[in-house]
Formats: structure tokens, sequence, C-alpha cells
């Protein structure tokens, strides 16, 4: 018995799989994420040397300027939306069952989600109580 989707035409099959629309924008906001890192890598790794020699109350004072605040949270955001968009890719690539594929997609999400809240709730409260 022969199935009827073989009898099908490739277009036919990828038509009724429908459109991600979302390839593009998920494209650029990879790439804007990836110049945001390169940006602020150096600063970070300029800020770990300089208080490598420091005792725990210049640490403390120094993270909790505004600038390195600030900056400290735009680098955590980046890196955890960077981070979920990449392992999103990687899923979609190499999982091929659709109910794995979304259960490691929320896992993934739910982690970075959880990982950028508690990062940016510490820095806030190093800011803030300083």
């Amino acid at each position: 018995m022969i199935s009827r989707d073989r009898l099908r035409n490739p277009l036919a099959r990828a038509r009724n799989w429908g459109s991600a629309k979302s390839g593009t924008e998920h494209f650029i906001w990879q790439r804007v994420t990836a110049v945001a890192l390169a940006l602020l890598t150096p600063w970070l790794v300029w800020l770990l040397l300089t208080l490598i020699p420091a005792d725990y109350a210049t640490v403390r004072a120094t993270l909790a300027s505004p600038i390195h605040g600030v900056l400290m949270i735009c680098f955590i955001t980046s890196l955890f939306w960077h981070a979920r968009m990449g392992l999103q890719v990687v899923i979609d690539d190499y999982v091929p069952r659709h109910g794995p594929n979304v259960a490691l997609q929320l896992a993934v999400l739910f982690a970075c989600t959880l990982g950028a809240v508690a990062s940016i709730v510490a820095i806030g409260r190093l800011v803030l109580t300083a």
C-alpha cells in the first residue's frame, strides 16, 4: 500500500509545515547580542583584572557604582539572551521529534530567564544597598 504523503509534491508537504516567520528577526537579534557582548567583554575583563588585588569592600564599592552596575546588567542581559537564541538553534537543528524539542526549548527558556533575573537582582541589591 502506497502512502498518500509519498505521492505529494515536496512543495506541498513544506507548505503544510507553515512558516516560522521569525528567521530573519532571530538572525538579526543574535548578531546584535553578539556585538553587544563583543563590546562589553573587554570592559568586564579589564574590571576583573583591576579587582584581583582588591579587598571585599573595594570590590563591592566598585561594582556598586552606577556605571559598572548598568554595564553589568547590559552584559548579563545580552549574555543570557544570546545563549538562549544559540541553544534554540542547536535544539531545532538536532532534536527532530516535536515533543522533546518543545520540552528542551521550554527548559532553556526557563533556565536562561531564571539565570538572568537572579543575576540582575543580585546586581541590583549590590548597587542599591551600597
